[in-house]
């Protein structure tokens, strides 16, 4: 079995066409970019999970509406308390996601110099 070596010609002179440049280019952190994937990453996650507490919510209701017509004895439900703990994460999710939207908002503002 032969080798064979590729050859090639380059345009660099002589003395540097044995050295092996390489020219990695480097990303530089950059904290705009950063902070605005954040709080675009906050936003989106906060209002899904107010969708999600949202619909654990009506559900935790209609079994609590069940639970009740099921056997009238019951004063307090379970369901009940598991409606009211969605019923708060519902709402300070949302709070999340008007808080980050408006620091966002503000952000963008202050770059565009309005």
């Amino acid at each position: 079995m032969k080798t064979q070596k590729a050859t090639y010609q380059s345009s660099l002179p002589l003395n540097t066409r044995n050295k092996l440049v390489l020219r990695r280019t480097r990303k530089r952190f950059n904290p705009r970019i950063f902070i605005d994937r954040t709080i675009e990453t906050t936003a989106i996650a906060s209002l899904l999970f107010t969708g999600f507490a949202g619909v654990g919510a009506m559900a935790c209701w209609g079994l609590e509406i069940m639970e009740i017509n099921a056997n009238p004895n019951i004063i307090i439900s379970g369901w009940e308390q598991q409606k009211n703990i969605c019923l708060g994460a519902m709402l300070v999710s949302f709070s999340a996601f008007l808080g980050s939207s408006l620091v966002g908002a503000s952000f963008s503002i202050q770059r565009d110099k309005f």
